[in-house]
């Protein structure tokens, strides 16, 4: 019985481990990602707003926008 609990456990985890996807404007000097293309710091941009995984984004130094918190 334990070994199932470990097994399920390991599982779970494993395959419960889903990207989350954020949004950035795609200009050379942004440095926010955002949780809703449609979020209020995204107005300003001038560039195409895409969408990419949030460790993308984080690992190229973008950090959460202020109006996400």
């Amino acid at each position: 019985m334990k070994s199932l609990l470990i097994t399920l456990f390991f599982l779970t985890n494993t395959t419960c481990t889903d990207s989350t996807t954020v949004y950035i404007c795609n200009s050379p000097g942004a440095k926010k990602y955002h949780n809703s293309p449609k979020c209020r710091g995204l107005s300003n941009c001038t560039y195409r707003v895409i969408s990419i995984d949030i460790e993308k984004a984080k690992k190229d130094g973008k950090t959460l926008c202020g109006w996400e918190k």
